[in-house]
C-alpha cells in the first residue's frame, strides 16, 4: 500500500486529495482558496468525516503547501510526511511535447514553463504548485498529468486548422483540446459498465460544467474534441462564447472601440450563457429565471443544448456510429433538464432515453432504455483518481 496525493493548483487556489493505493481509498481531501489575498480559507476533511476550516492570510502557494502538510499530520491523517510516497500534479497544457503523464524533473519543469505561452493563466500556477512541493518533499517522486495529453491521439485532419501550414510548424497553432483527464476516466469507466473492451467502443463524452467540451473517443483514443487552441473554442459555455466567426473580432473592435485583448476578455468572461441571458452563467440561476418566464434565459439554455446536440451528431457521423454517450462534470452529472434538451431528437440515431431514469443527480447510472442501441450513461468524473493512478503507474509507488 502507498499514499499518493493529487494536486490541482490554480492561480489563487489549491485542491488536493490523498489516496491509499492501489485500493484508491480517499483518506482526505480539501481546498485552499484566496491564496495571495487576505482572509484565505483552508479546509480539510478529518478522519471522522468532519471538516477542519481555518481562515487566515496565506501569502503564496509555498505557505499553502506547508499548511497542507502540517494539517495532514496534526489531524492524524498521516503519522509523518514520510508516509507520502508520491505526488501527482494536474498541468493544463502539455502541448505536443507530452502525449502522456511524465515524471517531474528539472527538464520537465522547464518544458512546462516554456508551454506557458499556450496557457498563460494556468501553467504558471501549476508550476508554482510543483515547485512548492519540491521544496518541502524533494525526494518524493512527482508526476505531471496533462489535460491535453489524452487528445494527442487526434489525427491531423482533426487537429489542424485550415490556415497556412507554417503557422502550425512555426508557432504550434493547432487544436489541443482540454479536459483530457476527465474524458479518459469516464471513457474507461463506461467500458467497464458496458462490459466491453474499450478497444471495440465508439464513445461520445460530454464534459459539461462552466467550461464544457465534447470528445469523440474511438477504441479508447480521442480522435476529435470541441475545444481548440484554447478552452474558448467549441460549444457555448457559462461565460465563454464557444465557436464564432473570427471576422467578428475586428467588427466588434470597430463598433465598440475595444482593443483585441478587451474583446478576447469579453469572449472568455462575458459571453456564453451569461452573455445571451444577461442573468447568470450558473445553470441553476438560468433555470429559475426560465421558469419565471425570462425568455433570454430560455434561449440561453436552448442554445447551450443545441450546440452540444450538434456535436453529438457530428461525432457519431465521424465514427460511423456510436455505442454510448456519456454525461459528466457539474452540469452533465446534475442538470436533468439540460440532458433532456440535448438528447431530445437523437432517436433517429438509436438514442432512446428514459425520462424516469434521467431523473438522477450525481450518481452513476444508465439513463437509456435497455433496448436502446446507443446507451446513455451518467458518470461522475474523477480526475483526482486518474492523477493518483498515473503516479502509481509511472513512479512505481
Amino acid at each position: 500500500m502507498s499514499k499518493v496525493i493529487a494536486i490541482n493548483a490554480g492561480s489563487s487556489s489549491l485542491k488536493f486529495q490523498l489516496f491509499e493505493m492501489p485500493m484508491e481509498t480517499v483518506l482526505t481531501k480539501g481546498l485552499v482558496e484566496r491564496i495571495g489575498l487576505t482572509e484565505s480559507v483552508f479546509s480539510i476533511t478529518k478522519p471522522d468525516g468532519t471538516t477542519d476550516t481555518e481562515v487566515t492570510d496565506i501569502p503564496d502557494h509555498a505557505v499553502a503547501v506547508q499548511m497542507l502538510l502540517s494539517k495532514l499530520v496534526s489531524n492524524g491523517i498521516v503519522a509523518s510526511l514520510d508516509e507520502i510516497d508520491g505526488i501527482g500534479h494536474r498541468v493544463v497544457h502539455g502541448g505536443e511535447k507530452f502525449d502522456d503523464s511524465a515524471i517531474i524533473d528539472e527538464a520537465t519543469l522547464t518544458e512546462i514553463e516554456e508551454l506557458s505561452e499556450l496557457a498563460p493563466l494556468h501553467n504558471p500556477a501549476n508550476v508554482t504548485g510543483i515547485r512548492a512541493f519540491r521544496a518541502v518533499l524533494p525526494s518524493v517522486p512527482a508526476v505531471a498529468v496533462f489535460d491535453t495529453a489524452f487528445h494527442q491521439t487526434m489525427p491531423e485532419k482533426s487537429f489542424l486548422y485550415s490556415l497556412p501550414y507554417e503557422y502550425y510548424k512555426d508557432y504550434g497553432i493547432r487544436k489541443y483540446g482540454f479536459h483530457g483527464t476527465s474524458h479518459k476516466y469516464v471513457s474507461e469507466r463506461a467500458a467497464a459498465l458496458l462490459g466491453r473492451p474499450i478497444e471495440h467502443l465508439r464513445l461520445i463524452s460530454c464534459h459539461l460544467g462552466n467550461g464544457a467540451s465534447i470528445a469523440a473517443i474511438e477504441g479508447g483514443k480521442s480522435i476529435d474534441t470541441s475545444m481548440g487552441f484554447t478552452p474558448l473554442a467549441g460549444v457555448a459555455m457559462g461565460t465563454r462564447s464557444g465557436n464564432i466567426d473570427p471576422a467578428l473580432m475586428p467588427f466588434i473592435m470597430e463598433k465598440t472601440g475595444q482593443t483585441a485583448d478587451e474583446v478576447l476578455d469579453t469572449l472568455n468572461k462575458k459571453s456564453g450563457m451569461l452573455g445571451v441571458s444577461g442573468v447568470s452563467s450558473d445553470l441553476r440561476d438560468l433555470s429559475k429565471a426560465a421558469e419565471e418566464g425570462n425568455e433570454r434565459a430560455v434561449t440561453a439554455l436552448e442554445l447551450f443544448a443545441s450546440r452540444i446536440h450538434k456535436y453529438i451528431g457530428s461525432y457519431a457521423a465521424r465514427m460511423s456510429g456510436v455505442d454510448a454517450i456519456i454525461f459528466t462534470a457539474g452540469i452533465g452529472e446534475n442538470d436533468i433538464a439540460s440532458r433532456a434538451r440535448i438528447m431530445r431528437g437523437l432517436e433517429f440515431m438509436g438514442v432512446y432515453w428514459d425520462p424516469a431514469l434521467n431523473n438522477v443527480r450525481g450518481e452513476e447510472q444508465f439513463i437509456s432504455y435497455p433496448h436502446s442501441p446507443v446507451k446513455v450513461i451518467v458518470i461522475p468524473t474523477n480526475e483526482e483518481v486518474m492523477i493518483a493512478r498515473d503516479v502509481s503507474r509511472l513512479a512505481g509507488v
